[in-house]
């Protein structure tokens, strides 16, 4: 399912290993969520403005959350899913098949939605299935209707693959992903109990580095993080990944610390990774420097360590991650630790990375391309180095024979 809206998103992925896999699984999460970001927002922003605790109560434009979260978004989704694998057709298809997918969450119209779960991951999965479907069955037929009977064809094969998957959806498939959906937010929730959530920087910013950010962020964090915004108003899981101040904090030390050659380099990637969240771009910095991953590690568990003691949360995914994002999803009251969370992980960051980096010191002074040979360059008519000494010239052998004779 590689695409041009995936590629539009997500580095060209090449090889067909293990990582490669999961490199491309987070880019087609990518390619399904990132095209629907502007819905995502408009939820937060009706979130943090109308909801009890928001800005500016109201309980008539309140009612907009609930239907949004629970299925025009999954519902877009899958929409996007299914137009990634076949067209318009899977597009359509992808999207009847996510309501039986919401409805088997849980979700009906009229009630209190107290058991539901935001099915995402369920829209993600059922939406390219739907429409994978529908592609092989066009295979199948495609030089076998007769003329004149194509949109009958068409139509009856869409409505009865898409109504059939959407009551697979509700039957099965929705229930499966509620229950995965809870106890990914019960193992998220032992981590906040015990204060513990920091840790999840061990793996994320390893996992980050090698391109997996959007498998984490899209996969894990943002469905889990809309489904606690929508009981709290806000959610710390939206942070834990796209905080933008480790990077920050890594590109700094370079600029200070980092080989000379590479110095230069520094402010424009920071200009796009911290205004413009695009993380990627600091990503071929530690992997150049493989030990740097320590600073990422410590300045993301600091930062998530401080959204937890100030109680920081934004209303919706910061996407991409910039430092604009967070403001605009950063629901009242909540810009101070949120602020706060991002200086100590760049602060935390760039002090582990200029350690690491010896403050320079590790760097060599002399121009790299002379640093890499096995020994310096002498000039022809340097002085010899203490302790050595010329190797004598060597006469021509004819010469040499006679001075022997004589």
């Amino acid at each position: 399912m590689t695409t041009t809206e995936e590629r539009g998103y997500t580095p060209a992925v090449q090889g067909t290993g293990f990582r490669a896999t999961v490199q491309r699984f987070g880019g087609n999460l990518a390619a399904m969520i990132m095209p629907n970001i502007g819905a995502f927002i408009a939820w937060g922003l009706i979130t943090a403005l109308f909801i009890p605790t928001g800005w500016i109560p109201n309980d008539d434009f309140g009612q907009l959350v609930n239907p949004m979260i629970f299925f025009l978004l999954p519902i877009l989704i899958g929409y996007t899913g299914g137009r990634l694998v076949h067209g318009q057709r899977g597009a359509v298809v992808g999207a009847v098949a996510t309501v039986g997918v919401a409805v088997g969450a849980g979700a009906v119209m009229g009630t209190e939605l107290e058991n539901a779960s935001p099915m995402f991951l369920g829209a993600m999965i059922i939406g390219p299935a739907t429409a994978w479907l529908l592609k092989r069955f066009d295979a199948l037929v495609e030089d076998r209707i007769r003329p004149g009977f194509e949109m009958l064809v068409n139509n009856f094969s869409a409505g009865i693959i898409g109504g059939g998957m959407a009551l697979l959806g509700a039957w099965a498939i929705g229930p499966v992903m509620r229950t995965v959906t809870n106890a990914a937010g019960d193992a998220v929730s032992w981590l906040v109990d015990r204060n513990l959530l920091p840790l999840a920087s061990v793996l994320v910013e390893p996992a980050k580095v090698l391109f997996l950010n959007n498998a984490i962020n899209h996969g894990v964090f943002g469905p889990l993080g809309v489904s606690e915004a929508a009981e709290t108003g806000k959610s710390i899981l939206f942070m834990i990944e796209s905080n933008p101040g480790p990077g920050l904090g890594l590109l700094l030390a370079f600029f200070f610390f980092g080989p000379r050659n590479l110095r230069a380099t520094t402010p424009a990637a920071m200009i796009i990774q911290f205004l413009g969240g695009i993380h990627e771009i600091y990503f071929p910095y530690v992997l150049m420097k493989p030990r740097l991953i320590i600073a990422m590690i410590a300045g993301g568990a600091a930062g998530v360590g401080t959204f937890m003691i100030t109680g920081a949360g934004l209303t919706a995914t910061p996407s991409p991650g910039s430092i604009f994002a967070y403001f605009a999803v950063t629901p009242r009251g909540g810009y101070v630790p949120m602020l706060l969370g991002i200086v100590i992980a760049a602060a935390v960051t760039f002090a582990v990375a200029a350690v690491l980096l010896g403050f320079g010191r590790l760097e060599p002074k002399e121009d790299p391309e002379v640093a890499d040979g096995d020994a310096a360059a002498v000039p022809p008519d340097a002085d010899p180095q203490p302790g050595t000494q010329p190797e004598p010239a060597r006469e021509p052998a004819g010469v040499a024979a006679e001075r022997t004779t004589a």
